[in-house]
């Protein structure tokens, strides 16, 4: 069988690289969803028409960066979001003495809306597509600390509703990959300062004007589809963002 090569692998890429992008590829149509065993690496390398060594670098490469789950004496499964195992990956803002909590979010607003242009750029939309617009405030240790407005491709999340964002029970990673088959593994974040607005000043308890922590996110699929644009403000007088190494695929 010949070998595969895919256009997301760059050009002179290894092969193990290839069949890296080939299996994120297959990951991305949805022939595997979160929690299911992949095929043995005997099966997977025919597919591939490479060597078992081959195959396992590019599998290992998939677990280390938490894609897939090396189960001992079971196989390999697509990585599941997990509230202790995924959390903190994508959540960096810490009290200032290093302490980390889970936040308790509450919904203040949430609409279907056409997407911005820069909601557009951000989500690699065509002009007139529709996106779900929503925004949360955390608390951490009973404080107001950050707001998050969101939104959502209106394709990939269709059926999405303000109850459903009620009432899920997860984190939000979890629900998009319990709900709508979405896994987010990896994210790009520009950091920035702001003033409060009006609006983000009533959300935080904070004075209009006061100075804030503006963090932008595009968070990715597989194959670095993106599937989230979120803009969050954070009040740092006594909280600070963690930052740490982050994996795009």
């Amino acid at each position: 069988m010949n070998q595969i090569l895919l256009p997301e692998a760059p050009p002179g890429s290894p092969l193990y690289e290839q069949v890296k992008q080939a299996v994120l590829a297959a990951l991305a149509q949805g022939e595997w969803k979160q929690g299911d065993a992949i095929p043995p690496e005997k099966q997977l390398a025919e597919r591939f028409g490479v060597s078992i060594g081959t195959l396992r670098k590019a599998i290992d490469d998939l677990a280390a960066e938490n894609i897939l789950v090396r189960q001992q004496g079971r196989g390999t499964y697509v990585a599941v979001h997990s509230r202790n195992s995924h959390f903190f990956k994508f959540f960096r803002i810490v009290r200032q003495d290093g302490h980390k909590s889970y936040p308790v979010t509450a919904l203040q607003r949430f609409r279907r809306v056409r997407a911005s242009a820069l909601a557009r750029e951000k989500l690699g939309l065509a002009t007139g597509a529709s996106v779900f617009e929503f925004s949360n405030v955390l608390s951490l240790n009973g404080e107001l600390v950050q707001t998050d407005t969101i939104c959502l491709p209106d394709a990939r999340f269709s059926g999405l509703t303000e109850r459903m964002l009620h009432e899920r029970t997860g984190t939000l990673y979890s629900f998009y990959q319990d709900m709508f088959g979405v896994n987010v593994i990896a994210t790009d974040e520009r950091l920035r300062t702001c003033l409060a607005d009006p609006q983000h000043a009533a959300w935080l308890g904070v004075a209009e004007g006061a100075p804030l922590l503006e963090v932008r996110r595009v968070a990715y699929s597989y194959s670095r589809q993106p599937v989230e644009w979120r803009v969050s403000r954070v009040n740092t007088e006594h909280y600070e963002y963690l930052g740490q190494d982050v994996a795009l695929v």
